[in-house]
């Protein structure tokens, strides 16, 4: 798959998924979002301005930050 192809299988994965509002998330919507993709990767996003679009990440560095979030090493 070429890069521009993955950019556009991303893209659309975006468009259809579930995004999930962090429960850390105060009154004034200064958070992200965060959706599982179906290609396994994980995709953040600000709560406020969608279009500036996602990052997204593999499965493995995604798991190596929910870990150091979760146990307070970040």
């Amino acid at each position: 798959m070429t890069e521009q192809s993955a950019a556009q299988v991303v893209q659309s994965e975006l468009e259809v998924v579930p995004w999930h509002k962090s429960t850390y998330s105060g009154t004034n919507n200064n958070c992200v979002e965060h959706a599982a993709l179906p290609s396994g990767r994980h995709a953040v996003r600000d709560t406020k301005n969608h279009t500036l679009g996602a990052r997204t990440f593999g499965a493995e560095p995604w798991q190596v930050f929910v870990t150091a979030v979760r146990d307070g090493s970040l």
